[in-house]
């Protein structure tokens, strides 16, 4: 009952916004342990109905770019002219040995960090495809009810599949460095296609270069479908540092959040995103009875042995393995 009665706490802290039950919400709900794991959900539950009305945008680009003097930039204008609460979900990179996280990203975001109406979550990846944690969605649900209306979600960077982060928000923010079209062969054609803004962000550091840059994205797009529908993916100069062109991207973000509502396109590609959730969950669910049953375990390593020892093939193995499930 006592525990019945601290989970009903955080819920109805949440919903009135208190950043200490916000804080024990999002801890439950990254949390591997079976009772936590069980909590988060009965928050989730009770919060639901009030999520979903939030702007949510992802904000990506190679290291150095500055993602996170951007971010900090940003969301102070959104709080300080536009009477925004804005919330920040940045993603660190986790050590792949360690599993240790950077969680540097909050440091360098001190103007927003001193607002009231700010709220800024690092968590590690634990080494989740794309940069963004396994529970990222649940984090920005529980943003949402706490009543920030505006999410940010920053990626550890362009390397790994970006889709993660596109799956879960209306706007996707590809920043990038002045340095010319040369720059269009080291970076992924598919993380391209997935913006919607591009910004070349440090523009004043190199004013032709970045003139540059903007002109050869804008010439890449035009061979690229649109990840949107109506929407031409729009590239603009920037600099987070002078504080440049700033609110003219954030005009970007709006411009395209107007088009998705006019025709109907937001609603839909929401509740697409959470059929894609509901799939990605249910594979993590069916891969964690995989690894805690002992007989599928115990198969599993036999299985393992036989490939190492070459008497059978992966796919002949992996038919094994689904077939000792199904039994």
């Amino acid at each position: 009952m006592a525990r019945s009665s601290e989970i009903q706490k955080i819920i109805e802290g949440v919903l009135q916004g208190e950043r200490r039950y916000l804080s024990k919400a999002i801890t439950l709900s990254e949390s591997t342990l079976d009772e936590h794991r069980k909590d988060a959900q009965e928050i989730l539950t009770a919060c639901l109905p009030h999520s979903g009305n939030s702007i949510r945008v992802g904000i990506t680009g190679v290291p150095g770019v500055g993602k996170s003097t951007y971010i900090n930039k940003l969301g102070y204008k959104l709080i300080q002219e536009k009477g925004k609460k804005v919330a920040v979900l940045a993603i660190d990179p986790s050590s792949s040995l360690s599993g240790g996280s950077i969680l540097g990203d909050k440091t360098r975001m001190g103007d927003l960090a001193s607002q009231i109406d700010s709220f800024i979550r690092p968590s590690p990846t634990s080494m989740s495809l794309g940069g963004v944690t396994a529970r990222t969605r649940e984090s920005r649900i529980l943003c949402e009810d706490a009543g920030f209306n505006v999410i940010l979600v920053e990626t550890v960077g362009v390397g790994q599949s970006e889709t993660k982060v596109h799956g879960m928000v209306d706007a996707f923010l590809l920043l990038l460095l002045p340095g010319g079209g040369d720059e269009l062969q080291g970076i992924k054609r598919g993380i391209v296609e997935l913006a919607d803004i591009l910004v070349v962000n440090k523009a004043d550091i190199n004013e032709d270069k970045a003139r540059e840059t903007a002109k050869h994205y804008s010439m890449a797009l035009k061979l690229m479908p649109s990840s949107k529908p109506n929407w031409i993916p729009k590239v603009i100069q920037a600099s987070a540092e002078s504080d440049w062109n700033i609110n003219e991207s954030w005009d970007l973000v709006d411009n395209l959040l107007g088009t998705l509502t006019q025709n109907g396109a937001l609603s839909h590609i929401r509740r697409q995103q959470d059929v894609a959730w509901f799939e990605e969950y249910l594979q993590h669910l069916l891969l964690q009875k995989l690894y805690s049953s002992p007989d599928l375990n115990s198969r599993k390593s036999e299985l393992e042995s036989k490939i190492l020892s070459g008497e059978i093939s992966p796919n002949t193995a992996a038919e094994l393995l689904v077939k000792k499930i199904s039994e």
